[in-house]
């Protein structure tokens, strides 16, 4: 993972774990000859989980460790996170003693220094864990070669997160306006030291406004992505002290601005915006420099199974590059480019073969009161209809683009096709379709319940879905819909396999209720929706077929006691189940080991293979 060049081009950094069983380490090599040994660095007893170059031979990584065995309540996990540096000539490391800690600028205009941040001190008063978009920060610069930092500013509630630009300057910050209810983005002209207000917003206004970056096409504008009374999301040009948008530079009628892309000499030509992006079947981008698009043109020849397709990093004298790939058929590979010639550096599954992989195709179904969904289909090899697993994405309220997902890959490799709905609350599609999620109420457990149903009735009509083989599974919100699906009538699904459960919303939102402020979708309407979903703890007797529920024992967001509320329940109604707990794991898989995902695929595999369609088990369920 995350294999990048050093800025001046003579070293290539990666990560890798050597064994199924390691720890990830850096590695980073002579970029002019591959084939040396490597310098290597581990950090046990803790664990690397990401790393950037800092100078021409200063790495700064962050690595976390397991500090508690139980979590501490809603979002309080048992990981804390360390920052360090580590010069790759002189092999000398430094660590900071602060605990979640981030890298918030590699200050590209002042040589050997960054800027980092940290918390400082407990939550906001009692019973106020922010969210973390809000949550203040401390900001320093740190000298690389002395060791040293300094105080830049402090964050605060109201000025609870801070952007700087590549010289140190504090640019932009946002906050949260108590007596309102309000986010408000704040602007600090460079070179000022008061802050003007940009941008306010009620939380219930569902509209989008986020600053990107400067306009260097009109110099002392902003770049932002903002609805601006559209229903879908469009590149702007704003300028702060108008507080108006000057000109839409990008807009699309079928789906929202997914991001833009930067130089991919980011060394040389910092902060420099180069291209916008969009995804329906993939990510497509479209080049405003012309140079950019000619570079990403050609690698998208050079590539085998090209798909979304990216410049992890780039020298300052743009001779040498990492190229990154990763789609359907590729887990995710990367490519050094140097001297004229490109080198497969590796790949992050290399044991899998695109050959056997599954192509994924982008569809669009009519759900029953009209509403257009999308989705994406992994399909297996061979000859339909196949046994369907509907597969909901987390959230609900996010973006989810398909690139190579390993869950649905993993199904499809066992014969299995693979539906992932884009189901109404989804983001992407405009402000219609994620607001009507909450229309009437709100629809969790409802219409957006419909909208997966009635992808899996499309895909029977087109021949391609065994009726009588259907299951649902998923984590989070997916493991939500899962345990709606295990009590729906008619019911059309066999079995279902529910990871990390929310099983009483209610319980679930008031972690959000009382302990956070700020959520994406509007507090009100989002609590309200939540309040007002349909509750599968309190319907496990309508329970009619298998269900299989797995859960992390540290899992901080949907905590474990949703899981063990919902096994009573199915006891109580005597109910057919299976419950599997996976040790130490939390509700991120970026935190799950080789052996919780071989427990998770095994377990769901097993279930799916034994209990999925079994009448006597149904009749069990149903009784």
């Amino acid at each position: 993972n995350n294999a990048q060049v050093s800025p001046d081009g003579k070293y290539l950094g990666l990560m890798k774990i050597a064994a199924k069983d390691a720890d990830p380490i850096i590695e980073v090599y002579d970029a002019a000859n591959l084939d040396k040994e490597p310098f290597r660095l581990n950090a046990d007893p803790m664990e690397i989980t990401n790393f950037y170059w800092a100078s021409n031979k200063d790495i700064v990584f962050t690595l976390r460790q397991q500090v508690r065995d139980k979590i501490e309540g809603f979002n309080q996990g048992v990981f804390e996170t360390r920052l360090a540096i580590v010069d790759v000539e002189k092999k000398k490391m430094r660590s900071f003693e602060e605990t979640n800690p981030a890298v918030e600028n590699l200050l590209v205009h002042k040589p050997g220094k960054i800027i980092i941040s940290f918390m400082e001190g407990d939550d906001d008063g009692p019973g106020s864990k922010l969210s973390e978009a809000f949550r203040p920060r401390a900001y320093w610069e740190f000298d690389l070669e002395k060791g040293t930092k300094k105080l830049l500013i402090r964050g605060k509630l109201s000025l609870g997160n801070i952007d700087f630009d590549g010289k140190g300057n504090p640019v932009i910050a946002r906050g949260y306006d108590r007596p309102s209810d309000s986010y408000v983005t704040y602007y600090r002209e460079p070179g000022k030291k008061g802050w003007e207000v940009l941008y306010s917003q009620h939380e219930d206004d569902l509209e989008t406004f986020q600053v990107i970056n400067y306009d260097k096409e009109k110099p002392g504008n902003v770049l932002v992505y903002a609805n601006n009374g559209d229903d879908k999301v469009g590149l702007w040009s704003y300028d702060p002290k108008t507080q108006k948008y000057d000109e839409l530079i990008y807009r699309r009628l079928d789906v929202d601005v997914w991001s833009v892309r930067y130089h991919s000499n980011d060394w040389t030509f910092p902060d420099t915006v180069t291209a916008v992006t969009y995804f329906t079947d993939k990510l497509h981008v479209e080049y405003f420099d012309e140079m950019e698009g000619a570079i990403h043109k050609q690698l998208m020849d050079l590539i085998p199974y090209a798909h979304i397709l990216s410049i992890p990093s780039r020298s300052r004298d743009g001779n040498t590059m990492t190229i990154y790939n990763v789609g359907p058929r590729d887990p995710g590979s990367y490519y050094l480019l140097k001297d004229g010639q490109i080198k497969s550096v590796g790949s992050k599954q290399p044991l899998l073969e695109s050959e056997k992989l599954a192509d994924v195709e982008y569809i669009k179904y009519d759900s029953r009161d009209g509403r257009q969904v999308a989705a994406y289909l992994t399909i297996p090899h061979g000859e339909g209809p196949f046994p369907l697993i509907v597969y909901p994405h987390g959230g609900p309220f996010v973006a989810e683009g398909i690139a190579y997902d390993e869950r649905a890959q993993m199904l499809a490799n066992n014969g299995y096709l693979v539906l992932q709905p884009q189901y109404r609350g989804s983001l992407n599609y405009g402000m219609d379709h994620a607001q009507s999620a909450f229309a009437n109420g709100g629809q969790i457990g409802y219409k957006m319940q419909d909208d997966k149903d009635d992808g899996a009735m499309y895909l029977v009509e087109r021949g391609l879905a065994d009726p009588n083989r259907i299951a649902m599974t998923g984590g989070s919100y997916g493991g939500y819909a899962s345990l709606v699906a295990a009590g729906r009538s008619p019911q059309i699904y066999q079995c279902v396999v529910a990871q990390a459960v929310v099983s009483d919303p209610v319980a679930q939102v008031n972690y959000l209720r009382f302990s956070t402020i700020g959520n994406a979708t509007g507090d009100e309407q989002f609590i309200e929706a939540w309040d007002n979903a349909y509750s599968p703890v309190d319907e496990a007797d309508k329970v009619n077929i298998p269900v299989m529920i797995i859960h992390g024992t540290v899992d901080q967001r949907t905590p474990p006691e949703q899981a063990k509320r919902y096994v009573k329940a199915l006891e109580k109604h005597n109910k057919y189940f299976k419950y599997v707990s996976v040790k130490d794991a939390d509700h991120f898989t970026n935190t799950w080991t080789y052996e919780h995902k071989q427990l998770m695929y095994g377990s769901l595999l097993g279930f799916l293979k034994n209990e999925c369609g079994n009448v006597s088990l149904q009749a069990k369920a149903s009784d």
